[in-house]
């Protein structure tokens, strides 16, 4: 696992798991501290023994000009969190998107509704894809700087999707443009570091943002503000936690051949955040 920071990722012990569930004693899997300047030399230095890369931020875009290929989904939304390296050549994945999916699916959401998304980074663009993919029509997105949303524009605009961008400041929300709304939210994704997201937690605990469903993308420390928000007022919430297993599940069905063992690789996360936890 690459990024800046990185010591805190789960990512290690859900690999780590698979390959002992897998019988791949000679497998290992850790985190590197780096950020896009050291990427480059960090992926030249790299020998044959190594299988392949996950990614997290600021990598994902960074690392698109150092790819020999990439497959649709990366060329897609403009980044890879996933990289395999075989016969010499670096080949990009994004995990991101398929994981989206599999953790909407598995709670039983239907996208039937609005779809509020906090955020336009790179994992936004993850979630434009996957909403799109699930089968949302339109997203509207909270953003903090609306120069920087120009890629998700793009993106929604090719997947044939409609997104509105929206003042993301909560204080501003509520008396502006979610004033002005009338629906409760079919979802609400958000994609921001941690803290970003908690004047949403306030707009949830205050009953000025109705929603069914909140899916927050951090999974350490859990419960975030906004997650305990939603469940204090029974609204259904998805922990960021299922989506890192999910598309840790992807990578190391990419890097190994074989099929992941999710429930495994789920025990031992788990138990791992517990022990954070104490």
């Amino acid at each position: 696992m690459l990024g800046s920071p990185v010591a805190h990722s789960l990512s290690p012990v859900l690999h780590t798991a698979a390959y002992r569930e897998l019988g791949l004693a000679e497998w290992s899997y850790g985190a590197i501290e780096c950020d896009e300047a050291g990427l480059p030399a960090l992926l030249g230095s790299l020998g044959p023994g190594w299988a392949g890369l996950s990614l997290t931020m600021p990598l994902k875009r960074a690392v698109l000009p150092l790819l020999d290929h990439a497959d649709s989904l990366v060329d897609e939304v403009g980044g890879a969190n996933t990289v395999l390296l075989a016969g010499g050549s670096r080949a990009g994945y994004n995990t991101d998107v398929p994981g989206m999916i599999t953790a909407l699916r598995q709670a039983g959401v239907s996208l039937d509704g609005p779809v509020l998304l906090l955020g336009a980074g790179a994992t936004a663009c993850s979630a434009v894809s996957a909403l799109r993919r699930a089968g949302a029509a339109g997203v509207t997105v909270a953003v903090r700087n609306r120069d920087t949303a120009g890629p998700l524009l793009d993106l929604a605009g090719r997947l044939g999707m409609q997104a509105e961008l929206v003042e993301f400041d909560p204080d501003q929300a509520r008396g502006g443009w979610l004033a002005r709304s009338d629906r409760p939210w079919r979802l609400l994704l958000s994609t921001v570091p941690a803290g970003v997201a908690d004047g949403y937690a306030r707009l949830v605990a205050d009953g000025d943002l109705p929603v069914m469903t909140v899916f927050d993308v951090i999974y350490h420390p859990w419960p975030t503000p906004l997650a305990a928000a939603a469940r204090a007022a029974s609204i259904e919430v998805i922990s960021g936690f299922e989506l890192l297993l999910q598309q840790a599940a992807e990578q190391v069905r990419l890097m190994t051949g074989l099929e992941p063992p999710v429930d495994a690789m789920r025990s031992a996360g788990l138990d791992a955040l517990r022990q954070r936890a104490g």
